[in-house]
């Protein structure tokens, strides 16, 4: 399948092709529910997009009111729905029922089933991820596409583990584990890292996954910044004091710019000043997404203006 155009609308080379879960979060508390789109992969995309990087998405979703709804949200900042994408009977959802202490129990209505993918064109970053890595049938497609496409492009992985919808630890850690040796820069968060590797600090988790082949990992720690290590050296890039309305969407956020700053960077490899670079900007994005309510991410406009401020101040 050629993603980059369909037999009768062509579309622009793609910067950058996410591959995953696109669906609807629904949030209730007592007699209030509210719905909006959402699923990680989806927000690195959209976030991307309104970064001005022209993006993909390969996802599985319905021709349903929820699918219609996540396209026009998508479309709206530019994502491409990539052909192939509304393949399911239904639209995924994730319910989070918001207790009286504050407290969120979630529930998933998610299948996950993605076509066997051969590209005949290439993005510069394929970025993938989430729900979509580990949950069969898709999760197969995913893998067989990051084998394809790692000799080609640079691949970025983020787990964003989801306990409820894994199956045990070491078979988690296993898919994990076999899909790293694909990529190039591999994101997570403390709570990924802690759950993947328990007991182990961050520094070892970040050489462990380097040690399987990735060239660039990422360990995010919201308040205390965050950790980029390479097998020659590691820099830790502090947080962005702000105030915080929620968290909702801060480390896809913080993905997007990071994946935003691999496709500018002014050099090929990560220099200690090529990381505080990323660093720097990724935690600027983060800190601009918390400050609002929801998945909210910055514009160019935005995050360039925060990172100018920055550098004045």
């Amino acid at each position: 399948m050629d993603y980059l155009k369909t037999a009768d609308q062509p579309h622009p080379q793609l910067d950058v092709m996410v591959v995953g879960e696109a669906l609807i979060d629904v949030v209730t508390s007592g007699n209030h529910r509210v719905e909006h789109p959402g699923g990680s992969p989806a927000n690195v995309a959209y976030g991307l997009a309104r970064l001005g990087v022209t993006t993909g998405l390969l996802t599985a979703m319905a021709p349903d009111a929820w699918g219609r709804r996540i396209e026009e949200h998508l479309s709206g900042a530019g994502v491409v729905l990539l052909p192939g994408s509304k393949r399911l009977a239904r639209t995924a959802s994730a319910t989070a029922t918001v207790a009286a202490d504050g407290s969120a129990h979630y529930d998933f209505d998610i299948s996950w089933d993605l076509a066997p993918q051969t590209p005949a064109l290439f993005p510069k970053i394929l970025h993938t991820g989430s729900i979509a890595t580990f949950l069969a049938p898709g999760a197969g497609a995913v893998r067989s596409l990051l084998e394809q496409a790692h000799r080609h492009c640079v691949i970025t992985y983020d787990p964003n583990i989801r306990p409820a919808l894994l199956g045990s630890h070491a078979e988690a850690r296993a898919i994990f584990e076999d899909l790293v040796r694909f990529t190039d820069v591999v994101k997570l968060s403390d709570e990924d890292a802690q759950w993947l590797y328990p007991g182990n600090s961050v520094d070892e988790t970040a050489a462990r996954i380097l040690g399987l082949g990735t060239s660039l990992t990422v360990i995010t720690r919201g308040a205390e910044g965050s950790y980029l290590s390479t097998p020659g050296f590691d820099v830790t890039v502090p947080a962005v004091k702000t105030k915080v309305a929620d968290t909702i969407g801060a480390g896809d956020s913080f993905m997007s710019a990071l994946i935003h700053g691999l496709l500018n960077r002014d050099t090929e490899g990560f220099a200690p000043a090529v990381l505080e670079q990323l660093g720097r900007a990724a935690a600027a994005a983060a800190a601009i997404t918390v400050q609002r309510p929801g998945a909210n991410p910055p514009s160019l406009e935005e995050l360039t203006a925060r990172l100018e401020s920055q550098r004045v101040g």
